[in-house]
Formats: C-alpha cells, structure tokens, sequence
C-alpha cells in the first residue's frame, strides 16, 4: 500500500501519537470543521420569534379571593363560555386551579374592551 493511502488510514482510524505533526493536522481538520460550518451552511434553527408583547396580568387580593386583571387582546372573544374558558387559560398558569366567580370588562371611552377584572377563588 502507498504512504498516501497509510497516512489515510491512520487519520480515519486516529492512529497518530498526540503531539505529532499528523495529529495536529488532525485536530486542526476538526477545529475548522466546528467554526466555519455555521457560515457555510444555514441548518435553519433560529430561535421562535415571540409576540412583540407578552400578556400583563395583574393580581390583588379581594376579600377570600383573588382580583385578576387581564388584557383583552389576549382573550379569545365570543360567548360567555369561550371568554371564560379563555380567561381560565391564561390565569391558571399564573394563580393554579381556580374557579371563575365573575369577570367584567373593562371599556375605553370608544366602547372597546381594554381589559378584563376576573374575580376567582380556588
């Protein structure tokens, strides 16, 4: 067999002694494998974009529960058992299982829902 094709065989199979000129050849294959990749090809795993604003709740204690007051852009409108079940979704990560007593909405001077006060007990 050539010399060219032992020298081969022994970077497949990592034959060098560390130290050696074959060895840092080696390394050096693999350093620039690792940190020009990125630039060459687009594996197209950016991070998720996020919305540009994320959902203010806020909470106050009112008598034996609690007062939650929360955006309306985040609620799914519709019926009272669609704004309810909404209301749920984005409270009961927040405060656990709770039960929903009552909510109003809260309008601007326009008559647009801004905001909604949900009162829950657990």
């Amino acid at each position: 067999m050539s010399s060219f094709g032992q020298t081969l065989r022994g970077y497949f199979w990592w034959t060098y002694p560390r130290g050696s000129v074959h060895y840092d050849v080696m390394v050096t294959v693999i350093l620039a494998f690792i940190f020009l990749t990125p630039f060459w090809v687009n594996f197209r795993d950016k991070p998720q974009e996020r919305p540009p604003h994320q959902t203010e709740v806020i909470v106050q204690q009112a008598g034996d529960g609690f007062l939650y007051k929360v955006d309306a852009s985040a609620v799914k409108a519709g019926n009272d058992k669609e704004v309810r079940e909404s209301l749920l979704r984005i409270i009961e990560p927040i405060g656990g299982y709770v039960t929903v007593d009552h909510y109003d909405a809260v309008r601007d001077s326009n008559h647009n829902v801004v905001s909604y006060k949900v009162w829950v007990h657990r």
